[in-house]
């Protein structure tokens, strides 16, 4: 119970990160030329761009917002299901499933009261690159963690399975009877070991008769 209300505040704080910093784009980049952020030295990273995005992460899809606002929701379903099914037994989905679900909900807020316009304003420089926002890194971080942890996790965690299997196994004392034994005839007693006959005392005068 601890473990779900801490996801589900987690969930709101990164929900309420996201449109803090689209409100304060909207305030400050719209209808402004961009501007450097994240300088190193005389080299730009990234610039701060203000762009109203009508498609999915990283403008994939632009213009279908019905289908985006659907996909979205049955997306943060299934985040939910399969927390809720596989939380106990593969603890990374508590990283991956809230990043995911809280970037989609961002940018699902965005589009239900925005016309079908999610806010971007972050603007990568090393490569041509499409302008993207907070929640947007949410999703793609919860992302690269589900796939991290398929691949390489889950291939650690399944010996460590079969080994605390392994010790739930009740221990027996008593070995099961084989169906064979049934058939073997019995043995035939054995004779019993005949009694030595005692043997004379040797004495002194023995040994000097003998010599």
């Amino acid at each position: 119970m601890i473990s779900v209300i801490l996801v589900i505040i987690g969930i709101l704080a990164l929900i309420g990160i996201d449109q803090a910093i689209k409100l304060w784009a909207i305030a400050n980049l719209q209808g402004q030329p961009a501007r450097p952020f994240l300088q190193l030295g005389s080299f730009d990273w990234m610039h701060l761009r203000y762009m109203e995005n009508s498609g999915a992460a990283f403008s994939m899809l632009s213009g279908n917002r019905g289908f985006l606002i659907i996909f979205t929701v049955i997306m943060i379903a299934v985040c939910f299901y399969a927390l809720n099914r596989l939380g106990r037994t593969r603890r990374w989905v508590w990283i991956a499933l809230p990043l995911i679900a809280a970037g989609g909900i961002g940018n699902l807020i965005d589009r239900v009261i925005r016309g079908g316009k999610v806010v971007d304003y972050l603007d990568f420089q090393l490569c041509n690159f499409a302008v993207f926002n907070f929640a947007d890194i949410c999703v793609t971080l919860g992302v690269i963690v589900l796939i991290f942890s398929m691949l390489f996790l889950e291939k650690e965690e399944k010996p460590a399975k079969k080994a605390k299997l392994a010790k739930r196994i009740p221990f027996t004392h008593t070995a099961a009877a084989l169906p064979e034994a049934e058939t073997l005839p019995d043995a035939e007693p054995l004779a019993e070991a005949g009694t030595l006959e005692t043997l004379p005392v040797l004495t002194e005068d023995s040994d000097h008769a003998g010599a």
